[in-house]
């Protein structure tokens, strides 16, 4: 069974996609730690991180960072804060977090509840500055 992941870039589930490319893509959090939580996916379907070839971990990496200098030109923050956890779903990911103080990146902190609206005008806001 595909992951979520998988169906967000198959566009059978609605998403705020910031960024994207042949291998890669990047769309907000709906649940997120902070204004700007961005998770940067691969579009192969591996469940771990480290058992990524490679050249595709690398890739995301440098995907990543394009779409990291792009977050903080659009959300006011000291840094973008980046935590690979990896339990939640079954397809290798990276998340990408604005932050302010270290405790913007504590995953048991209570989540945002942005509304669409909010998330869209986010997501417009970061593609600006790509």
């Amino acid at each position: 069974m595909a992951s979520i992941f998988t169906r967000i870039i198959n566009r059978e589930i609605p998403s705020h996609i910031v960024a994207e490319d042949e291998r890669y893509i990047a769309f907000l959090d709906i649940s997120p730690l902070t204004t700007g939580h961005t998770l940067v996916v691969p579009k192969l379907e591996v469940d771990y991180l480290f058992d990524l070839d490679n050249d595709t971990l690398a890739g995301l990496n440098v995907f990543a960072k394009k779409v990291a200098h792009a977050i903080q030109k659009a959300v006011p923050c000291v840094r973008i804060g980046v935590s690979v956890i990896g339990l939640e779903v079954p397809h290798a990911h990276v998340h990408l977090i604005p932050m302010n103080v270290t405790n913007d990146v504590n995953f048991s902190r209570p989540k945002l509840t942005p509304t669409q609206a909010e998330l869209s005008a986010v997501a417009e806001a970061i593609r600006k500055n790509l």
